[in-house]
């Protein structure tokens, strides 16, 4: 049976054996994620409305081309659950492992949100699908 988060104006599913960390949204950041038991990880950030989703998407790759330097980047896009869905897919390796990141922007219509969810490679093709569903219980249950 899956968990529930339910807070913050958001409400999705997890997998149980996945870890919650609500840490940043302790110290008044309105974020939240959850880890994988192998480090894989998904997560949201949400920030004002009336700030454009496309520059939370730039401003999350730059963050993460400072931290991996050799990351590439592409362009991405799809639709889920009704809402579009902006921003990129990166490689990059960390620890001499290859990891791959999603970076996705949305707008409902209390905030424009981004997510980032990053595994490393051997662990993502078992975890996408996890990355997926999460997403669609969040953007099921948003206007």
């Amino acid at each position: 049976m899956p968990a529930t988060y339910d807070k913050m104006g958001i409400h999705f599913l997890y997998p149980e054996n996945w870890t919650l960390d609500e840490e940043d949204a302790v110290k008044g950041c309105k974020s939240v994620s959850v880890n994988s038991p192998a480090g894989a990880f998904w997560s949201i950030a949400l920030h004002p409305r009336k700030i454009d989703p496309r520059e939370l998407v730039v401003t999350a790759l730059d963050a993460m081309k400072q931290v991996y330097d050799e990351a590439e980047a592409e362009e991405a896009s799809e639709t889920v659950a009704g809402h579009e869905l902006a921003g990129f897919d990166l490689n990059f390796y960390c620890l001499d492992l290859t990891n791959t990141a999603l970076i996705r922007g949305f707008r409902t219509e209390h905030a424009s949100c981004v997510i980032l969810c990053q595994a490393e490679d051997r662990e993502y093709q078992a975890v996408e699908p996890v990355f997926r569903a999460i997403t669609a219980s969040l953007l099921q249950n948003s206007k």
